[in-house]
């Protein structure tokens, strides 16, 4: 089966944010050349949430792996140390003003730059496969969306506990939404099987989930699981979209997200590969107010990308155009959005 894949992974990049370069050392960030010190990451004082009656399958689901964690499935070492290291990184990217929640302040994009940044979001891919091998590289590509009815379905691992789950699960169910509101597309959750598989793993955990993968994407590259796997700790979460043959529409996903990642990073994470793994695959630096945006100015889906979303998704556009033959069209659905 011939897959095709946009495999962007949302993080930290040392050019992002120059003053805290080099320090990807596990244990702390440095994020100034005589820093402060960081405070380390504080308990969340949020109280857990009531199930919604969606849950109550999955919490059916979950008994089995609250057995086992009672049994000892707890973090590893090398998960807490991570969890460190990311309470770091988010306090340093708060203390300089990134991961805003909003937009507020920030006049809306004319119809020409509306057109500009869904050229570069929707038809580029951030990643090109050489030798086997996923390199950061832009480059031109087709357009990319679901047609059939997007299945969301979250999968946790052991060390995940309930609370967090239902948190979690919580925050993903209210985003579906949103994004099936925005794009006017068939998108929702799932307790059952699911096309768009999003895992929340720890970090043994993601390092063990080959297998897993192979289940729940059949023929997924061996390259991907190893990208999976392997996952740098700059990146904080990653995803994949497949379609069964260039230019088709997507017909599977599967987003990872680190246990391990504060509240802050955590729902920036949900935001930014759900909306990718529907077809916005790229990442700009020109491109703002958004998170598809490699310097994290923005944690949350902007009034901008929603947008790009409607964009991508009205019926007009079709899954394999290029650039020459999307641009006319874009440019009119971009003139009709823009104030």
């Amino acid at each position: 089966m011939d897959i095709a894949c946009a495999p962007p992974a949302k993080g930290w990049r040392p050019a992002a944010l120059a003053a805290l370069a080099g320090a990807l050392a596990l244990a702390a960030c440095a994020p100034d050349p005589a820093p402060a010190p960081l405070p380390a990451p504080r308990p969340s004082a949020v109280p857990a949430p009531e199930p919604r009656p969606d849950d109550l399958a999955q919490m059916r689901r979950d008994r089995a792996q609250a057995a086992r964690e009672a049994a000892g499935h707890a973090p590893g070492p090398a998960s807490l140390t991570m969890a460190q290291y990311m309470g770091n990184v988010q306090d340093a990217l708060l203390a300089r003003g990134l991961l805003r929640p909003g937009a507020d302040g920030i006049p809306p994009a004319s119809a020409a730059q509306l057109t500009e940044d869904f050229i570069q979001i929707a038809l580029h891919d951030e990643y090109v496969r050489r030798n086997g091998r996923l390199v950061p590289e832009s480059r031109p590509a087709p357009l990319r969306r679901w047609e059939r009815p997007v299945r969301v379905v979250t999968e946790f691992g052991d060390s995940v506990p309930p609370a967090t789950r239902i948190r979690d699960r919580n925050d993903i169910a209210d985003y579906v939404q949103r994004l099936s509101r925005v794009t006017g597309h068939p998108i929702a959750m799932t307790a059952e099987t699911g096309n768009f598989v999003v895992l929340l793993l720890a970090e043994d955990e993601r390092r063990a989930i080959g297998p897993r993968l192979a289940q729940l994407i059949p023929g997924i590259p061996a390259a991907d699981i190893l990208a999976i796997q392997g996952l740098a700790p700059q990146n904080y979460c990653t995803v994949f979209a497949y379609s069964p043959g260039p230019g088709q529409p997507y017909s599977n996903a599967v987003a990872v997200i680190r246990a391990e990642l504060p509240d802050r990073l955590r729902l920036s994470c949900i935001h930014e590969e759900l909306a990718q793994g529907l077809g916005l695959a790229n990442d700009s630096p020109d491109v703002r107010p958004s998170i598809f945006n490699d310097d994290e100015e923005f944690a949350f889906l902007t009034p901008h990308d929603e947008l790009l979303l409607k964009i991508l998704y009205d019926k007009r556009l079709r899954p394999g155009m290029t650039e020459a033959e999307a641009r006319p069209i874009v440019a009119r659905i971009a003139a009709e959005l823009a104030p």
